[in-house]
Order: structure tokens, then C-alpha cells, then sequence
């Protein structure tokens, strides 16, 4: 996709700086100006559907207005270069079988992940790409996943791959699986790549169902806010794990890979079975993801109706359920608990109004709130009050994803 810089950003002189700047860094390697092309990926909220999409299941997400952005230019040589703003450069072959021995978890994984990814059936050529984000790494916004859709989207411009949204999804999440070495489902790179407000249903995970909506929240008289509750997450992958892996564990009860191919009757009727092959952490999340499908559909409804009354209800119940069921606020056996304590004191300062929930992986990171427009001066300074180390940011609903931007001079 092509994006012309005014439909992402309005007239503003601060992004713009941004994209001059990583241009600027290629001009500095000996690269021409016009010869650098520019590309964005936003960062992500999830709104409903907390960890049901690697169970195949059903999601409500949007793209945020926060992205990381890149400028890229052809190198002449037989190398990808990546130089991102606060990592260190990392240099990747063209030639897959050259890239081995990168350790997970590094940039140099993800990147030597997407080359291999994109080799099969293309000529790959050397780039030298220089980014920098706003989406900030263990935000809970999804930094990585944004990073991924990214440079798929520049190989996708570079080597006339011709991908849809939902191919650079796919192959962003393949590259997060089997390079990076992180459990995720689709849901992140998948909102990423699409941009706005999209209801996913991956019960055929092949070809998920994917349809756009409308989420206006000022709309009816209410602001959407990020909480960050300040605590880095990038060291919580086993807590995360655990979760796909104790659901698959009670699929493989009934002969399946997850619980999209089992019955919830089926389920329930099973329980006493169950508890003897599985704990009982494995059961409550489950039962969370049965009922979490609903209220995913509930949600979407809802905002289709304009009910947004409605839409909150599904909003506190999710957040309930992630809770006492899904139980991803607090890590095992941990004493330190930010996000419960970020989520318990929200409650208080909205006290009954509004709506706030865990999004994304949870143990820490990143809260959503719904705070009603009269609140929404004083909400961050509240809540800085009582949690120092908490921030919170109002942010919108930005109506596009991945894709190429065409800045003024640039237009073709």
C-alpha cells in the first residue's frame, strides 16, 4: 500500500522531521535522495479477544497513532543493513544459508528471519534501511510486531513481491515464531499490517475473516489512554508461553491443537477428566477463552449498533476475565504486581465511570482506558500522583497500516 503523508499525519512538521532526519542518515552512507523511498507500521492496541488468537479464535484490534518509520535505499551490495535508533547496526546476507548462529530475541534474528522468509522464488539485493519508533519497546503497543510488518512491506516494495496486508502478517509472525523466539498468534502483526479498527476471526487460520470498523470514542464522549504501568515485560516471555502452552495442553485432551476445534459443551463436560491431566490454572484459562470469543463478538456488534454502553460493559468484563480467569495481570508467585495495582488504582480514579482492561500479553506493560472527556485534563497528572512510575497517553485510532509513504516531493 501507498500512503500519501498528509492521510497519515495531517501537516505535522515533528513527523515530517522524522523522515528527513532518516534520510538524512542515508545521504550521510552515500545514498541519493531521490533514491530513498519511506515506509511506516504502526504500533497496535488490542481491544478485545486477550490471547484468543492463538487459539484460532476471534479479535477486535486497532492500529494506534504511534509507527516506526523507515527510510531505504538500495546498497549495491550483497548485505541488508538495519541501523534503528537506540540498537546497535546489524548486518544480514542476502543469502539465507550465511545468516546462522544469530541468538533469539535480536534484532539480527528478526532480520535474518525476514531474508529467509522472502528468499525462496526472489533475487533479494542489498539495502541499507534506516528506522527509528515512537512505538516503544516493552510498551505493550506491540514495537516488535511493528518492526516485522515493516520490513516485510520494504522487501515487499524492494523485490515486487506484491503481498496483501495479511501475507506481510503471516509472514511477520513467522519471522516473531521461528526466528525471534516468541509465542505470538496473528493478532499484533495482523493490526499492524491492516491499520483502523478490524474484527479477525482465525478459526481458519489460512484465511482469517477480517472486517473493518469504526471506533470513535469522542464520539460518545470518551478518550482512549495507554497506561504504561513501569514495568518492562521483554523479560516475561516464559509467563507468556505458559499461557498457549497449558491451552494446548487441554486441546490435546480432546485430540486437537487448540480450542477452536473443541465444543465448549465438550469442554464442560469433560472438566472432571480434565483436572486429572491438566492443573487447574489450564482450566480457568480455557474458560476464559470460550467466554472471551463471545464478548469479541459482543464488542463488534456493539460498535455496529453505536451502542457504546454496550461496547463498555464487554470492555470491564474482558478486563474481569483476563483477571480471575486468563490470569496474565500478575506473574506467578511474584510479590511485585504494577499492572494489578495500575488496573486498581484506574478503577478508583474512574470510579464507575468509563472502562479499563489489561491488552496484549499482560503481566506488565500496558493498560487501556476508556476516560470520560471531562476527566481527560486531569486523568495522567492523577494518576502520576499516585503511581509515579505509571504514564499515561491519550492516543487515536489511526485509520491506515503498513505501507509506503509518499512525502510531498516524492508524490508519484
Amino acid at each position: 500500500m501507498q500512503y500519501r503523508f498528509e492521510e497519515i499525519y495531517a501537516d505535522s512538521p515533528a513527523d515530517r522531521a522524522r523522515y528527513d532526519a532518516l534520510a538524512e542518515q542515508l545521504c550521510a552512507l552515500g545514498h541519493r535522495r531521490e533514491d530513498v523511498r519511506f515506509f511506516t507500521a504502526p504500533g497496535r492496541t488490542e481491544l478485545g479477544g486477550n490471547h484468543t488468537d492463538h487459539q484460532n479464535g476471534k479479535v477486535l484490534a486497532a492500529s494506534v497513532d504511534v509507527d516506526t518509520v523507515a527510510a531505504a535505499a538500495e546498497n549495491g551490495s550483497d548485505e541488508i543493513r538495519l541501523f534503528s535508533a537506540g540498537f546497535p547496526p546489524c548486518a544480514c546476507s542476502v543469502r539465507p544459508e550465511q545468516n546462522a548462529g544469530f541468538p533469539a530475541q535480536t534484532t539480527n534474528a528478526l532480520l535474518a528471519g525476514m531474508i529467509a522468509l522472502f528468499a525462496p522464488g526472489r533475487t533479494l539485493r542489498g539495502l541499507d534501511i534506516c528506522a527509528s519508533s515512537t512505538v516503544l519497546p516493552g510498551s505493550g503497543l506491540s514495537s516488535s510486531a511493528s518492526v516485522e510488518v515493516l520490513l516485510a512491506e520494504i522487501f515487499n516494495v524492494f523485490f515486487s513481491a506484491r503481498l496483501s496486508a495479511l501475507e506481510l502478517a503471516k509472514l511477520g509472525r513467522r519471522a516473531e515464531n521461528e526466528f525471534f523466539g516468541k509465542p505470538c498468534g496473528l493478532l499484533d502483526q495482523a493490526a499492524c499490517a491492516f491499520g483502523g479498527v478490524t474484527y479477525m476471526d482465525f478459526r481458519d487460520p489460512a484465511q482469517p475473516r477480517v472486517e473493518k470498523l469504526s471506533l470513535e470514542p469522542e464520539r460518545y464522549g470518551y478518550a482512549l489512554f495507554l497506561i504504561s504501568c513501569g514495568a518492562d515485560h521483554a523479560d516475561l516471555t516464559a509467563e507468556y508461553a505458559a499461557i498457549p502452552g497449558e491451552l494446548r495442553a487441554v486441546s490435546a485432551c480432546f485430540g486437537a491443537k487448540t480450542l477452536s476445534e473443541v465444543g465448549e459443551a465438550d469442554f464442560y463436560a469433560a472438566l472432571p477428566r480434565l483436572r486429572s491431566r491438566c492443573p487447574d490454572r489450564a482450566i480457568l484459562r480455557a474458560m476464559h477463552i470460550y467466554e472471551e470469543n463471545r464478548r469479541v463478538d459482543g464488542m463488534r456488534a456493539a460498535l455496529l449498533a453505536g451502542d457504546f454502553d454496550r461496547y463498555l460493559d464487554l470492555v470491564r468484563a474482558s478486563g474481569s476475565s483476563s483477571w480471575r480467569l486468563l490470569q496474565n495481570i500478575s506473574p506467578a508467585g511474584s510479590p511485585s504486581q504494577p499492572m494489578a495495582l495500575t488496573l486498581a488504582v484506574i478503577e478508583k480514579l474512574l470510579d464507575g465511570r468509563g472502562a479499563c482492561r489489561v491488552h496484549g500479553g499482560g503481566f506488565a506493560g500496558t493498560v487501556q482506558a476508556y476516560v470520560p472527556l471531562g476527566q481527560t485534563a486531569s486523568f495522567p497528572a492523577e494518576l502520576s500522583a499516585l503511581l509515579p512510575t505509571a504514564s499515561a497517553q491519550r492516543r487515536a485510532v489511526r485509520p491506515v497500516g503498513t505501507g509506503e509513504v509518499l512525502l510531498p516531493e516524492k508524490v508519484r
